[in-house]
């Protein structure tokens, strides 16, 4: 290869690799905090992020049907949550208009999830008083996922959930039987209960709601938040989210909670 051809794939190679970093690390994109109102849910609103791990597919169900008590359950979970959003979203986080709090919508083979809920889990560590997250498990990216959301979940019922979560987050493995297997020895919990609570309906329920929140603010992927009352698709850098939780405090971001 010549000396001019060298220099142009260089050249080409540079610029790829700039614009990946700028696709990739939210940090150092341009962001404006634009805002859009929502028609449903009422009071809540929506500001567009960056990337996106994953999403639904359109074509899921061509070829194959539910059965009518799978779509029994899905109706009737979307209409449980979309009566109570902010109970759906934030639990037992409560209503201090002083600390905003965030739900988290994350899959763990999302790489662009792993990176946010790091840095959302550092924060809230740093400014405990002034902010709080709600986890919720949004498996999109295949068997894996599914499982090892169900792994956490049942983790919570033992008090784990932090450390499986944590564990799962940042493995390189996939979530096996044999690999949850080995984590639940790892961290001390019961792998008998482990294994019972991961088909428990208290976990399938929690699933749904989850679920049914995504389909309720019609995120196509993850990672998604809700920040007090605006609605996030994609990744966001933690100067976004600060402002975000700025403007929420302001303006009353419970507000939303009180007309919902």
């Amino acid at each position: 290869m010549d000396s001019g051809k060298r220099s142009t794939l260089i050249t080409l190679g540079a610029i790829f690799a700039g614009y990946a970093a700028l696709r990739t690390v939210p940090s150092l994109l341009p962001e404006k905090l634009e805002l859009e109102p929502l028609n449903t849910p009422a009071g809540f609103r929506k500001y567009v992020a960056g990337d996106t791990s994953g999403g639904f597919d359109p074509f899921v169900g061509l070829g194959t049907r539910e059965s009518d008590a799978v779509i029994a359950r899905k109706e009737a979970a979307f209409e449980r949550v979309s009566n109570s959003v902010c109970d759906a979203l934030y639990g037992e986080l409560g209503t201090n208009p002083a600390r905003v709090p965030i739900a988290s919508f994350s899959d763990y083979y999302c790489p662009y999830c792993r990176i946010q809920t790091k840095r959302l889990a550092e924060m809230t560590n740093a400014m405990p008083n002034e902010v709080a997250v709600a986890w919720h498990e949004l498996p999109l990216l295949g068997d894996s996922s599914n499982l090892a959301a169900k792994a956490a979940l049942a983790a919570k019922r033992q008090g784990a959930y932090v450390a499986f979560h944590e564990r799962l987050m940042t493995t390189p493995f996939q979530a096996t039987p044999e690999y949850l297997s080995r984590l639940a020895g790892d961290l001390g919990v019961d792998e008998e209960r482990l294994v019972a609570d991961m088909e428990s309906p208290e976990v399938v329920r929690e699933l749904e709601n989850s679920s049914a929140l995504a389909r309720v603010f019609a995120f196509v992927g993850t990672p998604a938040l809700v920040i007090g009352r605006t609605v996030v698709q994609g990744q966001i850098s933690d100067k976004m989210v600060r402002k975000i939780i700025e403007l929420e405090r302001e303006e009353g971001w419970n507000a939303a909670c009180v007309t919902v």
